[in-house]
């Protein structure tokens, strides 16, 4: 019953905000021409398109507002008023009373807010779908007087994403059974993996540790900032975490102006995510502009600042190495390999013919080489490869469709940076150089040292072991001696019989030529 109200809620969303009418004038036919009309007759639009597209979604909640931020950076695909709207989803969506932020921290802490901070700016510096952020400063203790960012999350947001999870999981459930392809897709998995990382984005405890896990990882680096938790002050509902003085990565004019070398921004982006992906296995997964900033401190001045941890992706050494393969003979232009390492993982079924998928995959990629990114549209790339998939029956891998939704947050960002970026001149030479690593001697010293405390443990009881092991199963032992020496018994009658059948009929031929031969004489 919840999830038939929810439905018929969004419906009524839908037609409340015209977005039926949307939809339909997109398209050129004089047939749905005329269902706009009809659909439209007796509702007027006052509203741009794009404002009405926005507002509907902040009206649906959390789980429409992080659809509609990941088109926002997809400009390439999107009309110039509807993208700018969508935009404002990243950081500015309307925020909750600061009366209800207040009686949260105070309520996560035990403390009036004046025994914690010194100041507290009452209009949050931004909001988005699952929390809003206020600045302050810490009033003692080992922090006093620290510049900090409080984060709180929006009241009673586990409910209404309980009800959209739900709904999804029905609706998957419908493709699974119902579509040829919803094997194939893995919808219910889909679903179960974005139900996993939504429920982690509302535990703000989690997210301060996936801060502080990335913080650890980019050390040395150089390229990008993460702001330091103060662990003292984070609950589950609220993160106090360090200010950070940096301008949206999105104001690119503000940043030229300012010095800050956008060409040299835009490839470093492209390293630090390559970096965090194949180095670490565990990446920033929410990259739209509102998340990513660049300092302008002249001690780290041009450097990327991340924000905002809620959802972060990991990926297995499997995958990590499966993945770096692929990419690099993509870049490679090995098609053929590309295809072997797609059956070879199981991802197509194993009778799959490698020429066919090689060349349908060369059909897909070979025109966008030696392009910049202002003629690449990945989105399109991934259109044409889903339907080069569905032709040879890939599987959808769940696990990886959280580094799929990063990547085109990645090459939407690229694209306002710089247009004339080489993607793939600037990812081939990090990917070779990491896969060296993977099959070098560096690599072996690692995993032997890695692996050395639980050597140093067991080769000391391995005569121990060994000897346990024959005093306590000499019975066991001898039936399968007794059972391998009968199975040899049985061997080596059947090969004699095989020899004598075939001596017999050589002797057979034999004496056949001798009987015809003496009868001709």
């Amino acid at each position: 019953m919840t999830r038939l109200f929810r439905g018929a809620f969004i419906v009524w969303v839908v037609f409340r905000y015209g977005l039926d009418e949307l939809v339909l004038s997109s398209f050129q036919r004089p047939g749905f021409r005329l269902i706009t009309r009809i659909v439209s007759f007796g509702r007027r639009f006052d509203s741009p398109r794009g404002e009405r597209l926005r507002e509907a979604l902040e009206r649906l909640g959390p789980i429409f507002v992080k659809f509609g931020q990941v088109l926002s950076t997809r400009r390439d695909l999107l009309p110039p008023d509807i993208a700018d709207e969508l935009a404002r989803l990243q950081d500015r969506v309307p925020p909750f009373p600061s009366a209800v932020a207040v009686a949260t921290i105070e309520r996560a802490f035990g403390k009036p807010l004046d025994a914690i901070f010194s100041h507290f700016e009452q209009t949050p510096i931004a909001s988005a779908s699952i929390a809003q952020v206020h600045f302050a400063t810490l009033r003692d203790g080992r922090h006093g007087g620290r510049e900090v960012a409080v984060k709180v999350l929006r009241p009673d947001m586990l409910p209404v994403i309980d009800k959209d999870l739900s709904l999804m999981r029905l609706m998957a459930g419908w493709v699974e059974r119902l579509s040829a392809d919803g094997k194939r897709l893995k919808p219910l998995e889909v679903v179960a993996e974005f139900d996993k990382y939504l429920h982690d984005e509302l535990d703000l405890v989690r997210e301060a540790a996936n801060a502080a896990q990335l913080r650890r990882n980019m050390a040395g680096l150089d390229l990008v900032l993460i702001p330091e938790m103060f662990w003292d002050y984070c609950h589950t509902e609220v993160m106090v975490m360090q200010r950070m003085h940096g301008l949206p990565i999105n104001r690119v004019d503000e940043l030229r102006q300012r010095g800050v070398d956008i060409p040299k921004l835009a490839r470093d982006g492209v390293t630090l995510f390559f970096t965090q992906v194949f180095r670490d296995g565990f990446f920033h997964a929410d990259m739209h502009p509102g998340n990513i900033q660049v300092s302008v401190d002249p001690a780290t001045f041009g450097r990327y600042i991340s924000l905002d941890f809620g959802i972060v992706g990991t990926l297995t050494e499997f995958d990590k190495e499966y993945l770096a393969q692929n990419f690099t003979a993509f870049f490679r232009r090995d098609y053929k390999r590309v295809a072997e390492l797609h059956i070879e993982s199981g991802w197509v079924p194993s009778d799959t013919r490698v020429d066919e998928l090689e060349s349908a995959i060369r059909a897909v990629c070979e025109p966008y080489f030696d392009r910049p990114l202002k003629e690449i549209s990945l989105g399109m790339v991934l259109m044409r490869l889903f339907q080069t998939s569905r032709r040879f029956h890939v599987e959808i891998q769940p696990q990886l469709v959280l580094l799929q939704k990063t990547l085109l947050n990645i090459e939407g960002l690229g694209r306002d940076l710089d247009p004339e970026l080489d993607l793939w001149a600037t990812a081939k030479p990090f990917l070779e150089k990491w896969m060296v690593e993977q099959i070098g001697p560096k690599k072996l010293l690692e995993q032997i040292r890695a692996e050395a405390p639980q050597y140093a443990k067991l080769i000391p009881a391995l005569p121990r072991l060994m000897h346990d092991y024959l005093q306590q199963r000499p019975h066991a032992l001898r039936q399968d001696i007794d059972a391998l020496i009968t199975e040899q018994r049985r061997t080596n009658r059947l090969l004699q019989g095989i020899i004598w059948s075939g001596v017999g009929f050589l002797i057979g031929l034999l004496v056949m030529q001798l009987v015809l031969r003496v009868r001709l004489w």
